[in-house]
């Protein structure tokens, strides 16, 4: 038995699925254009804050209707936005491009991460009794004070939870012989 969908060609109209291409063009009918324009309208503004939240973007929109009406949407401020706007584009033809300012930035941010990572490496260093001998008889005591500190609170920590454990026992203990006396 054949089914009504097999006797289709490939061709046929009906088999296609999904919404056509329309051509984009000025709409002439008046009320047409108005509902169209309000149905994109509010999908450009839905997409807008989607961008901002998902990418954690700063996004402003602005627009205006044929009849001159405002419809703005900014995750911050529309005013503040296009401020910051208009700062890049004055700075971005002072130093070349965006994207030369841009590269400028991270070049600058990576060598700070990279001192900030030798300092640490330096640092821990020091602590684990390494690289001891380039460090004058001021730095060794301020070194020592710092490492003394820290026994101090690390032995605080070892006792506190020792008696904690201490006390959890005795707990379990008196518990122990209550049931021992029932029974």
């Amino acid at each position: 038995m054949a089914y009504p969908n097999q006797l289709m060609s490939v061709d046929s109209p009906q088999r296609k699925m999904g919404r056509g291409k329309i051509e984009i063009k000025r709409i002439e009918n008046t009320t047409n254009r108005q509902v169209t324009f309000c149905k994109r309208r509010n999908g450009l503004l839905k997409k807008a804050y989607e961008l901002s939240v998902l990418c954690d973007a700063e996004v402003a929109l602005v627009v205006f209707s044929s009849r001159g009406r405002l419809y703005e949407y900014a995750n911050n401020s529309v005013k503040s936005t296009i401020e910051k706007y208009k700062k890049a584009c004055t700075d971005s033809s002072n130093a070349g491009s965006v994207s030369e300012a841009n590269a400028q930035f991270y070049q600058r941010e990576a060598a700070t991460l990279r001192q900030q990572i030798i300092s640490v490496q330096d640092s821990n260093r020091k602590i684990l009794g390494e690289s001891l001998s380039r460090m004058n008889v001021k730095d060794l005591k301020s070194l020592e004070g710092k490492l003394e500190k820290a026994i101090s609170r690390i032995r605080s920590k070892k006792n506190e939870l020792l008696f904690a454990e201490i006390e959890y026992m005795q707990k379990r203990v008196i518990i122990y012989h209550s049931l021992e006396v029932i029974f």
